[in-house]
């Protein structure tokens, strides 16, 4: 080789030398951190001091509890709308009785499919006999309650429910709720309409006093002073007497068989889905025929587990979280990606077929419920869906081997284990 030649050479060598280290460094880069200009606290590293802490006025109560939106990971990019709320902050409704608070899209306003309540019963506190627009579903949290209510056919139904129990009560259909003893009870009410409120029900007493008393009498048949000590204003949550026997309160009503079944057991239910990571449980209109417009799941993630990336094809996800704590993040086109974190009591939204999933980043199991305004549950996994394609294919998407993929998780385990 020449003189000339060899530093030809050489210089090329160091060209593609230094294009090698450039590449190799835009990809460590990248790693972890897909947009650019990069986001996250990267683009403070040289300043930290000044440009990532806050030193204005603040809550730091409230902002210890969201660690992933004071720093997002660098994944997070643009911004979604809020899917975060909780009923720990929602106005509370007191009543000698009992209490509810609730959150509508009055307050939640990406939540259009589904509203929830949250309310507590003393041992006899009655939620007044009332009936709604729009169909009720329910999980019971703690204690026990009868419920009453009536079918479309004119057949009654009186049951005791528990923690773990769920109800439904299609729209229309009149029920009443009342505590047990010895702790009363507390469940969360979920109704198939964003829009729908506690304070837009139809209860017995208003209708009652909005009927000239001669009708109430003559749809009756009595007279109509027999009436003329009915409330003036709805009682809406009251005390009363905490029941008697069921059996004899079934006796009462006329209780007899047949009719759908208006309760079911969630928590004695086996799981569709079960690993080291955790469980989930499923009540739609394929085991609980009556709940035609709400299907749910009751998720169990144990500690450093993930609910894995999955999506649901047929309707938004409305979210309660009941025990532990963890992180979610929400995917949608633009790109947007918004990390949130989650407590006991609070609510999550996920639009339909976006994206999604939910890591424990507790130290306890975390137990959230997913519903649906829906007559069936549907979910895509990520991995199920990868490791049902030709592995090339999935290969050269991805930048990965055909061994990697091998590796995957088969079948959509729905909660992934540590």
């Amino acid at each position: 080789m020449t003189e000339s030649g060899r530093r030809e050479f050489l210089a090329t060598a160091t060209m593609l030398g230094a294009t090698a280290a450039v590449a190799t460094a835009a990809r460590a880069q990248r790693f972890g951190n897909p947009d650019s200009p990069p986001q996250g606290a990267v683009n403070a590293a040289d300043n930290p001091g000044t440009t990532n802490t806050v030193v204005g006025p603040q809550n730091p109560a409230l902002a210890d509890q969201f660690p992933s939106a004071i720093s997002p990971p660098p994944t997070d990019v643009d911004a979604l709308p809020m899917f975060w709320a909780s009923f720990n902050n929602a106005h509370k409704r007191i009543q000698n009785g009992g209490w509810a608070r609730q959150v509508s899209k009055k307050d939640f306003a990406i939540a259009e499919s589904i509203a929830g309540v949250n309310m507590h019963l003393s041992a006899g506190g009655i939620r007044e006999l009332h009936w709604h627009q729009t169909a009720e579903w329910s999980i019971m949290t703690r204690g026990r309650c009868r419920i009453t209510t009536l079918d479309a056919q004119g057949r009654p139904r009186v049951e005791d429910v528990e923690a773990g129990d769920l109800w439904y009560f299609p729209a229309g259909l009149p029920h009443s709720l009342q505590g047990l003893g010895p702790q009363g009870c507390e469940f969360v009410l979920a109704f198939d309409d964003g829009s729908q409120s506690e304070n837009n029900t139809l209860l017995l007493t208003e209708m009652m006093a909005h009927f000239p008393p001669e009708v109430i009498g003559k749809n009756f048949g009595v007279a109509a002073d027999a009436f003329q000590n009915i409330p003036l204003h709805p009682r809406w949550i009251f005390q009363g007497k905490e029941p008697g026997d069921l059996a004899a309160d079934r006796e009462a009503s006329g209780v007899a068989q047949g009719g759908e079944p208006v309760i079911f057991r969630m928590s004695r239910s086996q799981p569709v889905k079960q690993t080291a990571g955790g469980m989930i449980r499923i009540a739609d209109s394929t085991n609980f025929p009556i709940s035609k417009t709400i299907a749910a799941a009751m998720v169990t993630v144990k500690p450093g587990a993930l609910r894995e990336i999955h999506w649901h094809p047929n309707a938004d996800e409305w979210q309660y979280w009941m025990q532990g704590q963890g992180r979610m993040t929400v995917f949608d086109t633009g790109p947007k990606a918004t990390t949130m974190d989650f407590h006991p009591g609070d609510i999550g939204y996920v639009k339909k077929s976006l994206p999604h999933y939910i890591e424990n980043t507790g130290h306890e199991d975390l137990v959230f419920f997913e519903l649906f305004r829906t007559d069936r549950y549907e979910e895509v996994s990520l991995s199920n869906w990868l490791t049902h394609l030709p592995p090339a294919l999935v290969a050269e998407h991805l930048n990965i081997d055909v061994a990697t993929i091998a590796r995957f998780p088969k079948g959509g385990p729905g909660v992934v284990p540590v």
